[in-house]
């Protein structure tokens, strides 16, 4: 049992967990585009491969899988997934299998106006949201919704290019610097963060694990508190079993009084994984199990609530002397 974590980065815990999992029963291999992601020395094996954008790219990776004889290949950034959904056939016809939703769910994950659509449709609360501004103004005037604002891309993600607005001059500005922009309702709540994990056999969402986040860098959870609420936990059992989700998923939530609201959808392992690991919630395992051809059972809140996460700054030295860096 292989797996293939690409675009490895800086998510050392990641590689770590996927490695205690497998420890005996096969190896991890890891990717990136870069000598100096920290999280490729931590695998069994690594190679340094082309940006994802380059062409041939794909080809590089399936020999990759046919060479390592990979079972499970997944990766840890967004604009990857809609290529490993695309090539699905591909990567199973070498026997490994991509952790990773249809890609017309991925794309409707990627593209925050489309999850915003969805989520209208299927009557979960969530942020106003506009690609045109025009029809902002026009609520904004009639009192449907007020500044401040965010203004961010409709594709986009670690929070890049997201700025919070107090009026139509900014936006103006904003919309004539960039393209492809939407305006989403500032969400003046508690924000949350759920890891939820569904079934590649049967569709069933097994695990889901909350957070409320308390301090954020960098678009991540910098440090967290573990919470259960079994409402919000029925609200995104039915969401991700209704799309028909597989694999991991990070979901960011707000409660405003009594209700949530989902903000983003990620069919990937978030930043705030390890909370949840360290809490007993164990993704790998059940990836692992999965790639068995096995089902996991409903362990839905199976941890406890009132633990914290802290992350803090870590360093890994390597003597590079005689290799070219690429960064």
């Amino acid at each position: 049992m292989n797996i293939l974590i690409l675009s490895a980065g800086t998510r050392n815990k990641i590689v770590q967990y996927f490695k205690k999992e497998l420890e005996g029963q096969g190896k991890v291999i890891a990717t990136d585009c870069s000598n100096l992601a920290p999280a490729v020395y931590e695998a069994d094996k690594f190679y340094l491969v082309p940006r994802i954008s380059e062409p041939g790219y794909i080809e590089i990776i399936l020999d990759i899988c046919k060479k390592e004889r990979i079972n499970g290949v997944f990766s840890l950034i967004d604009p990857e997934l809609s290529l490993l959904a695309k090539e699905r056939e591909r990567f199973l016809a070498v026997g490994a299998c991509p952790i990773v939703p249809d890609y017309e769910l991925v794309e409707t994950c990627f593209d925050k106006y489309k999850m915003y659509q969805l989520l209208c449709k299927m009557g979960i609360p969530t942020g106003r949201c506009y690609v045109d501004k025009e029809e902002f103004y026009r609520d904004e005037k009639d009192g449907k919704i007020s500044y401040p604002v965010f203004v961010k891309p409709v594709k986009g993600s670690a929070s890049i290019n997201i700025n919070k607005v107090y009026g139509s001059k900014e936006i103006e500005v904003l919309f004539e610097l960039y393209d492809d922009l939407m305006i989403q309702e500032y969400m003046d709540g508690t924000e949350f963060g759920a890891d939820v994990y569904a079934d590649m056999k049967t569709g069933k969402c097994t695990s889901v694990f909350v957070k409320e986040k308390i301090k954020m860098r960098a678009g991540e959870t910098d440090k967290s508190v573990s919470v259960k609420d079994e409402g919000l936990f029925a609200m995104l059992r039915e969401f991700t079993e209704t799309c028909g989700f597989r694999g991991m998923i990070d979901i960011d939530i707000f409660k405003i009084g009594q209700t949530y609201y989902i903000s983003e959808v990620n069919p990937r392992f978030g930043g705030g994984y390890p909370h949840a690991y360290e809490c007993g919630v164990n993704f790998p395992a059940q990836v692992i199990r999965n790639l068995k051809g096995e089902s996991n059972e409903d362990r839905t809140g199976d941890y406890k609530a009132g633990v914290c996460m802290m992350k803090y700054n870590e360093i890994q030295i390597k003597d590079m002397e005689n290799m070219e860096i690429i960064g």
